[in-house]
């Protein structure tokens, strides 16, 4: 059986990721599922503290001060006890997705293969923008709409 002969300066031959040079912005499937976890438990954090009374515990609040630019705060009964422990629950889950982004492997290997400093944070930045590390962008919801 006879192969036909294989160069390995053929010029013709594209790259194989193997011989492609290291790209920090060419994020793991884990990763953006990880990061996309984080972001829509900040919203859901945020769109459920929004509505609650400004205070956790009941307070009775206090007047503003004009002249020193305070502004005042109703009395409130607080937030119920429903209330306070899906805040917890929430905040406990975003604080342990956020560790999960934070300490990937992904940023150690960046790191050993050379994305440090500036290259690092910008790389770390670009991930909450990646494509599938969000939730919903502005055109699903022109879509949507």
């Amino acid at each position: 059986m006879t192969t036909a002969p294989t160069s390995k300066d053929d010029s013709s031959a594209q790259a194989t990721p193997a011989d492609a040079p290291f790209d920090p912005l060419a994020f793991p499937k884990d990763l953006l599922d990880a990061q996309r976890r984080e972001a829509t438990l900040y919203a859901e954090l945020h769109a459920h503290q929004a509505p609650l009374p400004w205070s956790r515990e009941p307070h009775e609040g206090w007047a503003g001060d004009p002249d020193q630019k305070r502004r005042g705060r109703p009395s409130t009964d607080g937030w119920s006890k429903d209330q306070a422990d899906t805040y917890d629950k929430l905040w406990e889950d975003l604080r342990k997705a956020t560790a999960a982004v934070q300490s990937h492997t992904w940023w150690d290997r960046c790191e050993s293969e050379g994305i440090k400093g500036a290259a690092l944070v910008a790389a770390r930045m670009a991930l909450t923008h990646a494509d599938g590390a969000i939730p919903l962008q502005q055109a699903d919801v022109e879509t949507a709409a």
